[in-house]
C-alpha cells in the first residue's frame, strides 16, 4: 500500500509542491528500487532508473514507465548523462551502503536538488553519523532491518492483528485483521453492522478496506464480510478492544517470544520488545550465537542448534511461547517454520519473505504476518519525498494499489459547511477519521466539515492527481 500525505490547494485544500512533476533518478535496479520505481511512475513523475547492469534492466524494461540507463551511479560522467543534476530528488538504493553514501555525494555535487541512501548499518542512523552525512550531501538515510524491526515490534505486542498502526500520534489506530467464520461481523453487510460500530450513540470505528484473497475493495453500505478476509478498521484509540471483540479475536498476553535466526532484522527487532517479555533467540552460527549472548539484554536467551529440530524447539519451549517470529536469510525455510510453529499452537507467527512475487502464495498459507524489508523500505522512501508531515502516516504492505491521504481543510474551503454526504465521492474513496482541535473524531455521513479539520482519506486505483479533481 502507498501511503503519502498531500495537502490539497484546490477547494481550499493545499497541496505540497511535490504533487508536480517531479524529475526523480534512482539508482540501483533491485526489489527495492523496481518497486519505488512503479510506485512513483504510478503517480505520473518523470522516472530514470539506473543500473550496472544491463541484464537487470532488460528485465523491467515494460513493466515501468521509466526510462532505464546502464550506467555507474558513482561516476560523474555517467550521472551527468542521466541528467541528475536536473533531479528534484536522487535516490541510491543498491545493496552496497558505501557505493550508496559515495553516489549521493557525487549527485548533490552535480546538482541534484535533494538525496537519500540506502544504508546497511544501524549506526548511521546514530545523529554523530547523520550530521556527517547532511555534510557531505546525503540528505536522508534508510536502514531496511530498522524499518523491518519496527514493523515486527508492533505486531508482536499486539498479536491479534495482522497489522496495527497508531495514527495521528496514536490518537487514532488502523488495524487489520483476519476475520474467521465464529466472528459476529461475517456474513453482514455493512449497512446492518452500523449500530455495533457505535457505543452510546456515538460511531466509535469505520471499516475502510478488506483484502479478500488478492483483491482490495474499499466497502460501501452492500458489501458484505465474509469468512477470511482481512479487515482495516480505523478507530478511535480508547476502543481498540472493542473493535477486537467485534472481530472475535483472542488477546493472549505476551509473556514469550521465540526468534529463528539471529539476523540484522532479529536485533532491531529485539531492541524494541519490551524487557518484561522472554525472548529466545535460536541461531544455528556457534560464534553469532556467543558474540550475540554478550550484547543481548537479560530477557533474552541464545540457543544455537537447528530451529528445525524438535528435540531443540522442545527445549527452548516453543508450546509456552504466544509469538513464533522466523527471520533467516531463507524465506522457504522462514515459511515452513511458521507452518511447524502452528502444529505447536503458537499464537501468532510472522515470517521474513524476500520474494516479492512469492508474498501472495506465503498468506494463502495462513502465515500471521509477512515483512519484506524491501517493499517497506521503498514505501518509507516515498513518504520521504513528501515532507516532515508524513511522519504520523505508516506504509501498510498488505494492500495493494491502495493509498491514503491526509488533507487538511482551510478556512476558505468551500467544502466548509458540507456534511459528508453531500460531497461526491468516487466508490473507491472513504473517510477513515478526522483531527479537529486536537481531538479524534470518527467520521459519519452526517460530519459537517470545519475550517482546519485533518481527515484521513483512503483510496484505491487511483492517482493523486485524479483524487485532486475530486475536490475541484
Amino acid at each position: 500500500m502507498r501511503v503519502f500525505i498531500k495537502l490539497v490547494e484546490n477547494y481550499g485544500i493545499r497541496i505540497k509542491e511535490h504533487c508536480s512533476l517531479m524529475k526523480i533518478v534512482i539508482a540501483g535496479a533491485g526489489e527495492v528500487g523496481t518497486h519505488l520505481a512503479e510506485m512513483l511512475a504510478y503517480e505520473e513523475q518523470d522516472i530514470t532508473l539506473l543500473d550496472r547492469s544491463e541484464k537487470r534492466l532488460e528485465k523491467i524494461k515494460g513493466r515501468i514507465e521509466a526510462l532505464t540507463l546502464e550506467a555507474n551511479p558513482v561516476l560523474l560522467e555517467d550521472l551527468e548523462q542521466a541528467s541528475v543534476g536536473d533531479a528534484d530528488l536522487f535516490v541510491s538504493v543498491t545493496p552496497e551502503g558505501a557505493t550508496n553514501l559515495i553516489a549521493c555525494t557525487m549527485a548533490k555535487r552535480v546538482g541534484a536538488k535533494k538525496t537519500i541512501a540506502r544504508v546497511n548499518t544501524h549506526e548511521y542512523l546514530e545523529p554523530e553519523y547523520t550530521n556527517i552525512c547532511e555534510d557531505i550531501g546525503v540528505d536522508g538515510l534508510i536502514y531496511p532491518e530498522d524499518l523491518a524491526g519496527q514493523e515486527i515490534a508492533s505486531t508482536t505486542l499486539n498479536p491479534w492483528a495482522r497489522q496495527y498502526v497508531e495514527l495521528f500520534n496514536g490518537a487514532i489506530v488502523l488495524v487489520g485483521i483476519k476475520v474467521r467464520s465464529n466472528a459476529d461481523i461475517v456474513g453482514k453487510e455493512l449497512s446492518e453492522l452500523q449500530s455495533s460500530f457505535e457505543v452510546n450513540g456515538e460511531k466509535f470505528c469505520h471499516l475502510v478496506a478488506i483484502k479478500r484473497d488478492l483483491d482490495t475493495l474499499i466497502p460501501n453500505g452492500d458489501t458484505s464480510i465474509k469468512a477470511n478476509d482481512l479487515v482495516f478498521f480505523t478507530c478511535l484509540s480508547k476502543h481498540v478492544d472493542r473493535v477486537r471483540k467485534l472481530a472475535g479475536k483472542q488477546k493472549p498476553e505476551v509473556k514469550k517470544v521465540v526468534i529463528m535466526g539471529a539476523s540484522r532484522v532479529a536485533r532491531q527487532t529485539i531492541k524494541r520488545i519490551p524487557e518484561h517479555i522472554e525472548v529466545c533467540v535460536i541461531e544455528q552460527d556457534k560464534d553469532k550465537s556467543l558474540k550475540l549472548s554478550q550484547e543481548f539484554p537479560p530477557n533474552v536467551a541464545i540457543y544455537q542448534g537447528d530451529g528445525r529440530d524438535p528435540q531443540l524447539l522442545q527445549e527452548v519451549g516453543l508450546e509456552d511461547a504466544q509469538v513464533f517470529i522466523a527471520l533467516t536469510e531463507n524465506s522457504e525455510t522462514n515459511v515452513l517454520a511458521c507452518l511447524a510453529a502452528k502444529r505447536y499452537k503458537v499464537f501468532k507467527t510472522i515470517a521474513k519473505e524476500e520474494n516479492i512475487d512469492y508474498i501472495p502464495l506465503a498468506y494463502r498459507l495462513d502465515i500471521g504476518t509477512l515483512i519484506n524489508k524491501k517493499l517497506l523500505a521503498a514505501g518509507h522512501i516515498y513518504r520521504m519525498l513528501l515532507g516532515e508531515k508524513t511522519n504520523s502516516i505508516v506504509c501498510l504492505s498488505l494492500l495493494n494499489n491502495a493509498e491514503i491521504a491526509e488533507l487538511e481543510v482551510e478556512r476558505n474551503s468551500p467544502l466548509i459547511g458540507k456534511s459528508l454526504k453531500d460531497i461526491k465521492l468516487p466508490k473507491n474513496v472513504t473517510c477513515g477519521g478526522m483531527l479537529r482541535n486536537g481531538v479524534a473524531y470518527m467520521i459519519s455521513g452526517e460530519t459537517v466539515i470545519e475550517p482546519y479539520d485533518h481527515m484521513i482519506i483512503f483510496y484505491h486505483d487511483l492517482t493523486i492527481n485524479k483524487l485532486r479533481q475530486v475536490f475541484k
